[in-house]
């Protein structure tokens, strides 16, 4: 088997303040191989976007071995990682086009090259033609496709999402995650993927971290033997709730 892109191995992180000592985790170990879809599912507040830093280089372990890239594909901090937040954090001032080559902007990618992938990438989320318009202009779903098409843009070999659809509504929720499934199987980056919902979980991972009540400790990593691509039918299959309850004893919910 080809060397993992991410090795974790019994990282733990304190978070100190005030003279108190908070343990935000305590025991993660997993392996990511290249093109993965990890679903990191757990609790809220249990330690899902304290992972996610580690992984950007915004906070460093405590304990443990943090390890990201491999001989077949050398890792820089920075320019190999994007990200995509709970809330589209699109600059109200900035049109479309220009919020999405803003990382390749700060990495001094040339302006020309940058712009290209950009339109590019906004066709692959379906906005062509939404280029020049403004963020209050977009639905909140389109804003979330832009702000993944802005994590792209640079080419990085890791996507970090922190709960991305979380603040959209029940059917908005559902498109995007069909439209994440076609985004990951165009591009095939390695994505790790947190949320709080076990159907969410289960329905875009093709592996499954699933982390207990914090300090977060991993309970088990496990592949999503489902085929893709995947449709909203999938969901009342016998198979999708199989790991849908396998989540669920995991965390103590059954």
């Amino acid at each position: 088997m080809s060397e993992p892109l991410i090795r974790l191995r019994n990282v733990r992180k304190v978070y100190r303040t005030g003279g108190r000592e908070f343990v935000a985790v305590s025991d993660v170990t997993m392996d990511v191989a290249e093109g993965d879809l990890v679903s990191l599912v757990g609790p809220s507040g249990c330690g899902k976007t304290t992972v996610l830093k580690i992984l950007a280089g915004l906070h460093a372990a405590d304990d443990g071995e943090v390890r990201i890239g491999n001989a077949a594909s050398a890792f820089v901090p920075g320019r190999d990682v994007g990200m995509v937040f709970q809330q589209a954090l699109l600059l109200k001032w900035r049109t479309i086009l220009q919020n999405v080559t803003l990382p390749a902007e700060i990495l001094h990618i040339p302006r020309r090259e940058a712009e290209a992938r950009a339109r590019d990438l906004l066709g692959m989320v379906g906005l062509r033609g939404f280029e020049d318009k403004y963020p209050y202009e977009l639905s909140g779903g389109m804003q979330q496709r832009a702000a993944i098409a802005r994590a792209l843009v640079h080419d990085p070999k890791l996507i970090l999402m922190d709960e991305p659809f979380g603040a959209l509504d029940a059917l908005t929720r559902e498109k995007m995650n069909l439209e994440m499934l076609r985004i990951w199987e165009q591009s095939r980056k390695t994505i790790i993927f947190v949320t709080h919902s076990i159907q969410e979980a289960v329905f875009l991972g093709s592996k499954c971290a699933v982390l207990t009540s914090g300090p977060a400790r991993m309970a088990d990593v496990f592949a999503i033997d489902l085929p893709f691509p995947r449709t909203l039918d999938l969901k009342t299959t016998e198979g999708f709730g199989q790991h849908v309850k396998r989540i669920y004893r995991l965390l103590g919910m059954d």
